[in-house]
């Protein structure tokens, strides 16, 4: 590889010269693979991913479910860790059956693991039929559209098509409705041609126990299985599973519980942490006079304090509405959050920190490391869904771990029930 001077001339006309320029490279290494986040030297943020605490949590919640086969739900980039490395060290630890939400997610996995059985929520969207059977990813059927399209494009093959439906059973969000389910009952010849693998609902209110809603879907959900051809089924999220083996039936569809998060207050099991996010003090501020900090001055310093500033903010998914109520941490020293959540920066209160440990290039824990992810979300009004999937593309990522349990079998696991298989 040689460098060469050249000559470069921007739009106002103006010319630099004797800029090294290198010389394109040839060969196997002429299209390294680009990474879409910036090296952990240069990051002002880190983001420690536990993969094998994702497997442990797997296996921990396919112990709650031993008749039921327990899938992976990637969709969001599996919800903001990377679906890559996710859907490798779920794989590793015996999960065989993945659901995603959109089709270039399901493609994605296929490419990272050929021999998966792939699911996609959102449906069949006009005109992706080819899409979806080029890259054997399997549709879950919302309505009589979706199914009469799928259909068609089986006939149109001459073969059978695999895919499951989803039955509304109080979501209303995706799925047949009541009459459109006593439609297809009494019309079983809108299935013929198609593989037929799996019935699902969604319940809506699992997290909350006492909810009502959480019987009537199931009490739907059985009654129109009777009366539809039969087919292994699905009921649970990751709330879902804590309310019973009742509605466990074929499949479990575990998803936030596997990155770590809570899912309701009947869970008896605390899922390990599976990320960590830690930003590096930019700034140290030696406050002696009163004075206020960050936009609208909200928050008064009277007396003396060191003020610490990082370089993340809500561009970076650390929510504004945390601002003046969340709290870091420095090993084991509380840090309070103080001011307002910028586009970029946070500042934090470390007066109680030793110097030594709070200086520029220190650490500060914002999620994990102590900080439990879903009391911080409680704390900014939101849910833990959307701080894991908010994550930033501007902190560095180390993924740590294989997900692998050498103990297990890695054969592909078979659901039977309702005289079939996923």
């Amino acid at each position: 590889m040689t460098a060469s001077t050249t000559r470069v001339t921007f739009s106002d006309g103006q010319t630099i010269a004797g800029m090294a320029a290198v010389e394109p490279v040839t060969g196997p290494m002429a299209t390294p693979t680009p990474t879409p986040f910036p090296a952990p030297e240069i990051a002002a943020a880190r983001l420690l991913i536990d993969l094998d605490a994702l497997a442990a949590n797997w296996r921990t919640i396919a112990a709650l479910a031993p008749g039921a086969e327990t899938a992976g739900v990637v969709k969001a980039d599996a919800y903001g860790i990377g679906l890559e490395p996710a859907v490798r060290a779920l794989h590793a630890a015996g999960c065989r059956t993945f659901f995603c939400a959109t089709i270039d997610e399901g493609i994605r996995l296929r490419r990272t693991l050929p021999d998966a059985r792939v699911l996609v929520l959102n449906g069949l969207l006009p005109g992706s039929q080819s899409t979806f059977t080029g890259h054997g990813l399997i549709p879950v059927l919302n309505d009589l559209s979706d199914i009469a399209r799928w259909q068609d494009w089986a006939r149109s093959l001459g073969r059978r098509l695999p895919c499951a439906v989803q039955l509304d059973t109080g979501m209303t969000r995706l799925g047949l409705k009541g009459p459109d389910t006593e439609r297809l009952a009494s019309e079983p010849g809108r299935l013929d041609g198609l593989d037929l693998r799996l019935w699902l609902t969604h319940p809506a209110c699992a997290d909350v126990p006492t909810h009502p809603l959480n019987r009537t879907q199931l009490d739907r959900f059985r009654t129109r299985l009777q009366h539809l051809p039969a087919a292994p089924a699905s009921f649970c999220n990751s709330p879902a599973v804590h309310l019973g083996p009742d509605r466990h039936f074929d499949l479990i569809r575990p998803g936030v519980a596997l990155y770590g998060a809570n899912p309701t207050p009947a869970a008896k099991l605390r899922m390990r942490e599976v990320i960590h996010l830690k930003a590096k003090i930019l700034q140290i501020h030696r406050v002696d006079t009163p004075r206020t900090v960050g936009y609208g001055a909200t928050h008064p310093v009277d007396g003396p304090a060191r003020i610490a500033t990082v370089g993340v903010g809500y561009g970076d998914g650390y929510p504004r509405s945390l601002s003046g109520r969340a709290e870091g941490r420095i090993g084991d020293h509380v840090v309070p959050l103080v001011g307002r959540v910028s586009m970029d920066l946070t500042t934090f209160d470390v007066s109680a920190v030793p110097e030594a440990l709070a200086g520029p290039g220190a650490e500060i824990s914002l999620i994990g490391g102590g900080v439990d992810i879903d009391r911080l979300a409680h704390a900014g009004g939101t849910i833990a869904y959307e701080l894991l999937t908010g994550l930033g593309r501007r902190y560095s990522r180390t993924w740590s771990g294989t997900g692998a349990d050498t103990g297990s079998d890695a054969g592909t696991p078979t659901i039977t029930g309702r005289e079939g298989t996923v």
